[in-house]
């Protein structure tokens, strides 16, 4: 026997649906950009990797040994080791240094405000322009360092010192967004909780090594995440300081698909390449996640 349903149950339930609708219907422009921008291009990528293409001429089927091709060539090997080796160089300093401005800069003393605008400026700014300035003064002929030293640096084009020259370039600009978390994160914590520990007799650095790091792990996990991306993504730099050279010292990956699609003209091999990468950042991401699961404290109490 079914039951009838009374007036208030049937608005109730057309109430319900509205809601629904009205809630899809906002959603909607977020949907179709994850299908424009994200799906669809993944799903090119994909057909691109089996076929290979000059832009000019039809695409022409290769099936899956171009992918094996590219991920046992010696060049995106090299690439790949240089991506890694940034992230080494880049990753962990960028943190410790974010996470020390930001302890300073939350400090409460004068010209704090200024300081956490200059800091920013590098992160806001067109990174090819600070690369064309970077590569004046790293320049071994009328560069700044040279010209101070006295004598000519070749730092740019020594394998040994460019890949360092690089990081150094990358950590200036993006330590201010790290530090804007870090900061965002300590001024979260209850000044209630660290008062309690002063008058507990903990001194600041026990303090800040035993609450406030501890309490900034979700920020650890978001700011490690993004900065490895970042480092995997960084091609600015490269092109303007030192275009994959000297040797194949600062190839790293995105360089190697710019010049595998652009130079080379072989936009199948370049898919395979930020398939690769795709799944390697996947695999970062992942083994962070993991990492910090269990590590992260979202309330305080």
């Amino acid at each position: 026997m079914t039951s009838v349903k009374t007036k208030p149950e049937r608005r109730l339930s057309r109430l319900r649906v509205q809601e629904a609708v009205t809630g899809y219907a906002f959603l909607t422009p977020s949907f179709l950009g994850v299908i424009l921008y994200m799906l669809i291009p993944v799903l090119i990528i994909l057909w691109l990797t089996v076929h290979k293409w000059d832009m000019i001429s039809p695409a022409k089927y290769v099936g899956f040994e171009q992918i094996t091709d590219v991920l046992g060539d010696p060049v995106f090997l090299n690439s790949l080791k240089v991506t890694l080796l940034l992230v080494l160089l880049v990753v962990p300093i960028e943190i410790a240094l974010g996470l020390l401005l930001a302890n300073l800069l939350t400090k409460g003393l004068r010209g704090t405000t200024v300081f956490r605008a200059l800091i920013v400026i590098p992160w806001i700014s067109a990174p090819l322009a600070l690369g064309v300035v970077w590569s004046w003064i790293f320049a071994p002929t009328g560069g700044l360092l040279s010209a101070i030293a006295g004598r000519r640096l070749e730092i740019l084009v020594d394998p040994h010192w460019a890949l360092v020259a690089v990081a150094f370039v990358i950590i200036w600009n993006n330590v201010g967004y790290t530090s804007l978390f870090f900061i965002a994160g300590l001024l979260s914590i209850p000044r209630e909780l660290l008062e309690a520990a002063y008058i507990d007799g903990a001194s600041s650095r026990q303090a800040f090594w035993y609450i406030k790091v501890p309490l900034l792990r979700p920020t650890f996990f978001f700011v490690s995440v993004t900065s490895v991306i970042a480092v995997f993504n960084i091609f600015d730099q490269v092109y303007a300081l030192t275009k994959g050279g000297p040797a194949g010292a600062t190839d790293v990956l995105a360089y190697r698909i710019y010049t595998e699609a652009f130079t080379n003209w072989n936009i199948g091999r370049a898919s395979v390449m930020a398939l690769a990468m795709m799944v390697i950042l996947l695999i970062f991401t992942f083994a962070q996640n993991l990492y910090f699961r269990r590590r992260t404290t979202y309330e305080f109490v």
